[in-house]
Order: structure tokens, then C-alpha cells, then sequence
């Protein structure tokens, strides 16, 4: 790297594995209105991508000689430009679209328009026209608002969304719809409702059930979308149960499930991976302490557990990319998922967050001691990762494709001798335990990853990859522990001879 007047980052005389990072952490360290250039042997327009999926549109990127053997970018953290979220001159909320990470733009945008009150306006600043927002806030909140463009291109698109008041009107068209039977069930015409009110209007209605109380969608044609967006918006808190299945007619009563108060943390997370960013809010372990109940968790953090129970009950309205429902996928898929994703993920990384460990530890150890724990507890923590993944590739996984295999094929299993699957797995477990300890010993006295006003480069280069790799681990310590193992040691109860 040179640093005589503007920064270049030779690319092809840093380490392989250190190369991206370098260029990452250097754009961090930009004021606005720096630059650098990078200098490699083909078009990086890989690392454009991902810079622009972690920042948003918050640089340019400019093309300085293009080949045949050299590429120069240069690339200029933009000045100081308006922020995300802004007021006007007139009082309008206005989201700059552009300045936002890809990943949270339209959950930004129906949160600021949730948050505005009827007869208030917003404004969406975007480089495009953003009509698709439209159709998703018609969708999923219904005909309350207005669309107005300001501005239409070519460079930029302003619209003025305007919350309308809500009128007696509609709350009179939205309650001369619902019914109840004989049960005190509420029924939804669906039919009888204004196509832009249908499934506002089951949502509605499903948001004010307390537990274990039902509605009933009438129908004209199966609903079956309506369960897959309530399962996707609100989780796996429902029964779907059909009453009538056509040819004219189908009734589906939907009744709001129950907190078991012997439902375990991980089997909460297991059910709604998007749970576990309610547990990380209060501190609950959800992979190594995920056997514990929500009120045994919530009292060992010194947390009320009805205030837990019942934030775990409301709509998620967490901007995540991950929604996958590992519960249900098979577990040869499953095994194979955690090797390819996770055990690749730690293998790539540790050795890399090793030596960042080592190193940092020895030029600061001096002015930081908890760097050299944090170095032991990183050794020790990878090492002990490292065996463990072996034994499950070699061992364990390979047991639960067999278990698969016999049960797909209902041919006969026979567990090995002097074996026991069920005690192979516990030794797993403390071994998962043991792992999330040290990088939670690692977490906190290193105060959550706080840096400190002397930390260099590679300093903070560490508890970045450190952080990361702790939430890599949460996640794959639960796809096994609340996931795999349970119902590895179930089908072997079940098929074992």
C-alpha cells in the first residue's frame, strides 16, 4: 500500500486473504471527499458490488486505465451529503433512498410511513422510480395513503406519500364484515370485502386475537396465500384448519397459538429464526442455552419474562434477509448446509483471525492487556473448533445420512456396535458449549467489541471479524443443537433395531 499522496492499494502484493479486507477497511477509514486507488491485474467490479451492498451508494467508482494487464480504480467516499432520514422546510419526513443499504430500503420506508400519523406526509428521494413500493404498501397496508409525483427523472424521482384520515366510513365497512358463530369465532366475508381490504382485513382481525382464540376466513377459492404471507409476517403462530375445502365455498378457521411455558428457546428459534433477534435484544443464549425455557432465560438475565413472552407474540417487523425455515428441511441437506456454510466459513477465517489476534496483541498488548486473553481464548476457541468439525464430518454427519438413507428406503437400521447416539451428541453439545463460552469470555472483556481512540487498522480489522464470526457460530451451533441433533436422535429411536 502507498501512501505519498493519494492511497493505492496494490492488490497483488497483499496476501491473498487479506485482500478484501484491506480495501474495505481502507473506505472505512476515508473522511468524506477521500480517495484511493486500487491497482490489480483484472476489473475488480466483484469488490464494487460488495462495497455497495455494506455501504449503500456512498462512493463513486472511477475507471483511471482499464487493461489489458493493469486496472486503476479510484474510488471517493462522497462529501458530506443529506442524511437517510431527514425533515423538510415543510415538515415532511424525507427518506433518501440511495444513502440507505440495499438490504433495508423498502423496511426503512414502510417503517417511516408506519410512524407518520394520518393527514402527514412523507417524501421517498430515489434514483428510480420506486413503483413497486406502491404496490407492496397498497398490499400490505391497503388504500391509505396517497401517490403524488413531484419529481419524475431522469436524474431523480421525488413522491409525496400522504397518510389519509381515517374516516367512520371504513371503519364501518371494515366491522359490518365480521361476524361471529356460534363458538365466538370472528368470520371474514372475503367476498363481501373491497379487494384492496381483503387481506388487511384478516391481518387486522388476526392482530387483535388473543391466544388461543380463532377467526374464520369464507371464501370463494382456496386462500392458501393468505397462510404463507401470515406465516412469513407473523411466524409460526397459528393452526390453519380446513372446514370446508369447495367446490364454492371454503371456510379456514385460524386460531392464534398458545405460549407453551415448557417451549424451549431454541425450539422458539427453530420454529422462527427471526425470534432470535428478540433473544440478542435481551442477551438470551438461543443455541447453547437454548434448552432453557423463556421464562428460565429471561430470569437468569434478570429480565421480566412476560415482557419477553410478549414481544415474542407481536408481528415481526424485523428487517432480516434471512428467512429460511431450516426446521423443515431434510437432514442429509440440513449436514451437508453446515459443512458447506459453516465449517467452510470457520475454516476460511480462523486462521486469518489468528494471526490478527497475535498480531495486535503484540503491539498492544502493552497499552490493552485483555488483547493477550482475547489471543489465548481465540487459539484455544479455533483449536478446539477445528477437532470438532472433524469428528462431526467423519463421524457424526455421515450417521444421519445413514439414518436418512434407511428411512427413505425402509430398509433396516441397525446401530453400531458399543455405540450410543444419543451420549455422542451430548459430547457435541458440551463441545458447542465450551466454544460459545470463549468467544462470549472474548465478547465481554473486550465491552462488546468497543475500540479504543489508539486502535490501528488491523485493531480494528479484528474485533470486526471477531464480531462477525461469534454471530457465524451462534447460528450454526443452533442448526445443530435445536435442529439436527433433536431429530437425528428421534428418527434413530424410531428406526433403530
Amino acid at each position: 500500500m502507498s501512501t505519498t499522496e493519494e492511497i493505492i492499494i496494490r492488490v497483488q502484493e497483499i496476501e491473498p486473504r487479506l485482500r478484501h479486507a484491506t480495501i474495505f477497511q481502507t473506505y472505512e477509514n476515508l473522511n468524506n471527499g477521500e480517495t484511493f486507488i486500487i491497482h490489480n491485474n483484472h476489473d475488480p467490479m466483484p469488490v464494487y458490488y460488495q462495497l455497495q451492498q455494506m455501504h449503500g451508494d456512498t462512493f463513486s467508482w472511477e475507471y483511471i486505465q482499464e487493461g489489458p494487464e493493469w486496472w486503476d480504480i479510484r474510488v471517493t467516499k462522497r462529501a458530506a451529503s443529506a442524511p437517510s432520514i431527514f425533515e423538510n422546510e415543510n415538515g415532511n419526513i424525507v427518506v433518501n433512498v440511495p444513502n440507505i443499504e440495499p438490504r433495508v430500503k423498502h423496511a426503512t420506508i414502510f417503517k417511516v410511513f408506519d410512524y407518520i400519523q394520518p393527514g402527514k406526509s412523507m417524501i421517498i428521494h430515489n434514483d428510480h422510480d420506486p413503483k413497486p413500493v406502491y404496490y407492496q404498501l397498497i398490499n400490505e397496508r391497503g388504500d391509505i395513503f396517497t401517490w403524488q409525483y413531484l419529481q419524475q427523472g431522469p436524474q431523480w424521482w421525488d413522491i409525496l406519500i400522504t397518510k389519509k384520515q381515517q374516516t367512520q366510513t371504513g371503519s364501518e365497512s371494515y366491522n359490518s364484515e365480521i361476524e361471529k358463530d356460534a363458538h365466538g369465532n370472528r368470520i371474514i366475508n372475503v367476498p363481501q370485502l373491497e379487494p384492496r381490504l381483503k387481506h388487511a382485513t384478516i391481518f387486522k382481525v388476526f392482530d387483535e386475537l388473543n391466544e388461543g382464540e380463532s377467526l374464520v376466513i369464507h371464501n370463494d377459492h382456496d386462500p392458501k396465500p393468505v397462510y404463507y404471507q401470515l406465516l412469513n409476517e407473523r411466524g409460526d403462530i397459528f393452526t390453519w384448519q380446513y372446514l370446508q375445502e369447495g367446490p364454492e365455498w371454503w371456510d379456514i378457521k385460524v386460531t392464534k397459538k398458545y405460549i407453551s411455558s415448557n417451549e424451549t428457546v431454541g425450539e422458539i428459534a427453530a420454529k422462527d429464526l427471526r425470534k432470535v433477534e428478540i433473544f440478542k435484544k435481551y442477551g438470551i443464549d438461543f443455541c447453547c442455552g437454548g434448552r432453557k425455557t423463556v421464562r428460565e432465560a429471561s430470569i437468569e438475565k434478570g429480565i421480566d419474562p412476560a415482557v419477553v413472552e410478549k414481544e415474542l407474540q407481536q408481528p415481526v417487523q424485523i428487517a432480516t434477509n434471512n428467512h429460511t425455515n431450516y426446521n423443515e428441511w431434510e437432514l442429509d441437506f440440513l449436514s451437508d448446509y453446515i459443512i458447506n456454510i459453516h465449517h467452510n466459513y470457520v475454516r476460511k477465517y480462523a486462521q486469518e483471525i489468528k494471526n490478527y489476534a497475535a498480531k495486535v496483541a503484540q503491539v498492544h498488548g502493552k497499552q490493552h492487556p485483555e488483547l493477550h486473553s482475547i489471543n489465548k481464548l481465540v487459539e484455544k476457541g479455533i483449536v478446539d473448533l477445528s477437532e470438532h468439525m472433524i469428528s462431526e464430518e467423519k463421524h457424526l454427519f455421515p450417521l444421519v445420512k445413514k439414518l436418512i438413507h434407511a428411512r427413505n428406503n425402509q430398509s433396516t437400521y441397525t446401530r453400531p456396535e458399543n455405540f450410543n447416539l444419543k451420549a455422542f451428541i451430548e459430547k457435541h453439545e458440551q463441545e458447542h458449549d465450551s466454544a460459545g463460552r470463549d468467544f462470549a469470555e472474548i465478547r465481554k472483556i473486550s465491552q462488546n467489541f468497543a475500540i479504543p481512540d489508539d486502535a490501528c487498522t488491523s485493531y480494528k480489522l479484528l474485533y470486526k471479524m471477531l464480531d462477525e464470526f461469534e454471530n457465524d457460530l451462534h447460528l450454526h451451533i443452533h442448526l445443530e443443537n435445536n435442529i439436527l441433533f433433536p431429530k437425528a436422535i428421534a428418527l434413530e429411536e424410531l428406526i433403530a433395531k
